[in-house]
């Protein structure tokens, strides 16, 4: 696990690229305070902060071959690269080091283009062939790991997290102000976009080239469902079982101590059984609040009991989730208010205590159908077996009625990621300073929907959280706080052979009308019990709602929503208005104030003292 950074043009003075690349690199420090490693010549720059995780003593990059005209930074790990080492041994390739970067250098003399296909992994990187002039970029196809590019002119810029451009000269730094509204409704940007203007996040299963200056982007890999009917939920167990037990051998290889977080859900309790089973004293870490009713530690605590293993426990209060949050915006490059990743922030910092290396359960629910939207879309699919004009006329007769109103709509429409915090964008727009005059959030989900509309609705939803949800909430929130603390976070759920049998699953086996994750958890109850293998999912509650009806909280929260940021760009007494009718208990508001607190947070940072804060 590491940070990669770089650019490339036409010609630059390598010396002065060399300084440059150093600043860039500096900025994600967090990501590899291992070991820096710098190159540059007339054309390219590539940069590395290292995290040492596999081959400590040769590992190191960039990583070139034989006669130096090949160089590659790379951020993950290739849980299959002795494979292909093998592989390519047996081509004719000579190998140096024992480390998986290696790989990717034979992989490109000998595979060229497709060589990310090959791979089986979490990975970002980038290489150089100074030969052919060729800059060449791909990304892993869940999107785990994080790959940004800037292009102005023949000027490409490239790197693991955003705040590295604000190190280069060439960088032009602008709010994406067009993009607000949308992530006010759904907490992120779907696609490729970002709130810089011109920074855009490679997509997950994509590539890039670039050159002389031309840049080029291409899929190298598609998620598909391929339904394999006429099998019993005794053989999909089967199955799932022993694909998960073997993606959980691949996500422990490392060279330093792995550990586990522990939720006490069905999925990290699965993936801590696995575990324990390969390597002897896991240690696991939970986190939790002092309210009992929104902490997973007696969960977590009384699925450690029944796994054997010690586990970590971490209790974060009030004041220690306000105070991180400065630093957390910062590290996520893009404002995220997700209340999940400050537990989470605290929980990778507890872990890097103990061990360098976690697994953790994301993934499980967008694979195999954990989510109670999906069962709202088993339910929804029933009824659009009525007469569009019968819906619509039952909607207008019983306008009360989301859910009437919902099936009326076409299945993009009622998309409920696209409005995750304001129920229509006229709620939202009444709190920005100008009319918003762009799209319903909605609409910026289609093109997905759009490309599988001959599944049926549960599995159409999956599908567009695989491609939206997944790598752009869940997964950024993870990547961001565990590199925060320079911890290596593993998601053996997503993995390709676990991919493939979850893409075979009939939709009953994935999730019905009550139940969710059917096949994973007769999966699950060859290695839990069924107390465990059963449990409902909790999701990540955490206690803001009340904290944000405290004096000492509402007058922080308060104290931005009539600073000059929001002042810039919302009616600051709508905002005042809204903190007010929470704090009398007249609505919960929570997830709306976070969201304009985390915003004007983040802009503060980037925009108008543009430092870090103080770690």
């Amino acid at each position: 696990m590491c940070g990669i950074v770089g650019f490339a043009e036409e010609h630059h003075d390598p010396a002065a690229a060399r300084r440059t690349l150093q600043e860039m690199a500096a900025l994600i420090r967090h990501r590899g305070p291992d070991g820096e490693g710098l190159y540059a010549d007339g054309r390219a720059a590539l940069g590395h902060r290292r995290l040492s995780i596999i081959d400590l003593e040769g590992g190191g990059q960039p990583m070139f071959n034989e006669d130096g005209s090949l160089v590659v930074v790379f951020n993950g790990e290739i849980y299959n690269y002795r494979e292909l080492a093998r592989q390519l041994s047996a081509a004719g390739h000579s190998f140096a080091t024992h480390s998986d970067t290696e790989v990717l250098l034979h992989g490109w003399e000998q595979w060229g283009k497709a060589l990310p296909g090959k791979l089986r992994g979490m990975f970002a990187f980038v290489l150089w062939d100074s030969r052919t002039g060729t800059l060449f970029g791909a990304r892993d196809l869940f999107g785990i790991k994080p790959l940004y590019y800037y292009r102005r002119g023949e000027l490409l810029l490239f790197a693991s997290e955003i705040k590295a451009f604000l190190a280069h000269p060439g960088f032009v730094k602008r709010f994406n102000a067009d993009r607000l509204p949308d992530y006010l409704s759904c907490e992120y940007l779907p696609g490729d976009e970002t709130l810089f203007t011109g920074v855009y996040e490679l997509l997950p299963g994509h590539s890039f080239t670039w050159r002389a200056g031309r840049l080029t982007r291409e899929a190298y890999a598609k998620i598909r469902y391929r339904i394999r009917s006429g099998r019993s939920l005794e053989e999909w167990a089967e199955e799932i079982d022993k694909a998960f037990t073997h993606s959980v051998a691949a996500h422990k290889i490392a060279d330093v101590e792995v550990g586990a977080f522990l939720s006490g859900g069905v999925d990290s309790s699965l993936t801590v059984a696995k575990a324990a089973k390969q390597q002897k004293h896991l240690q696991c870490f939970s986190v939790g609040y002092a309210e009992e009713a929104y902490s997973e530690l007696p969960a977590a605590r009384q699925a450690a009991q029944a796994l054997d293993v010690p586990c970590t426990e971490t209790t974060v209060g009030p004041a220690d989730f306000f105070a991180a949050n400065r630093a957390i915006q910062w590290y996520l490059d893009e404002p995220m208010p997700n209340p999940a990743e400050v537990p989470l922030y605290f929980l990778c910092q507890a872990a890097r205590r103990k061990v360098k290396v976690v697994l953790s359960g994301e993934g499980a629910d967008e694979l195999f159908g954990g989510y109670p939207l999906y069962c709202q879309g088993v339910h929804m699919q029933a009824w659009q077996r009525l007469p569009r004009s019968v819906r619509r006329l039952l909607a207008r007769c019983l306008p009360g009625s989301g859910f009437l109103r919902r099936g009326a709509q076409n299945r993009w429409q009622r998309c409920a990621r696209a409005n995750y915090v304001f129920a229509t964008p006229a709620e939202r727009d009444c709190y920005l300073k100008r009319p918003a005059g762009t799209p319903p959030p909605a609409r910026r989900f289609k093109p997905w929907f759009d490309q599988v509309r001959g599944l049926d609705e549960a599995t159409a939803l999956q599908w567009v959280d695989l491609h939206t949800w997944l790598p752009r909430d869940i997964l950024r929130k993870a990547d961001r706080m565990s590199m925060a603390h320079s911890l290596e976070l593993r998601v053996p759920f997503l993995d390709r052979e676990v991919l493939a049998v979850a893409m075979g699953l009939p939709r009953q086996l994935r999730c019905t009308r009550r139940k969710t994750k059917v096949a994973l958890r007769a999966a699950a109850a060859r290695s839990l019990s069924p107390e465990l293998s059963g449990r409902k999912k909790r999701g990540f509650p955490v206690p803001l709602a009340g904290w944000l009806r405290q004096d000492t909280y509402y007058t922080m929260v308060r104290e931005k929503f009539v600073g000059p940021v929001a002042e810039q760009f919302f009616d600051t007494r709508a905002l005042c208005e809204l903190l007010e009718a929470h704090r009398q208990g007249k609505v919960n508001a929570m997830t709306k104030i976070w969201s304009f607190y985390c915003f004007i947070l983040w802009y503060e940072l980037y925009f108008v003292d543009p430092q870090p804060p103080q770690l």
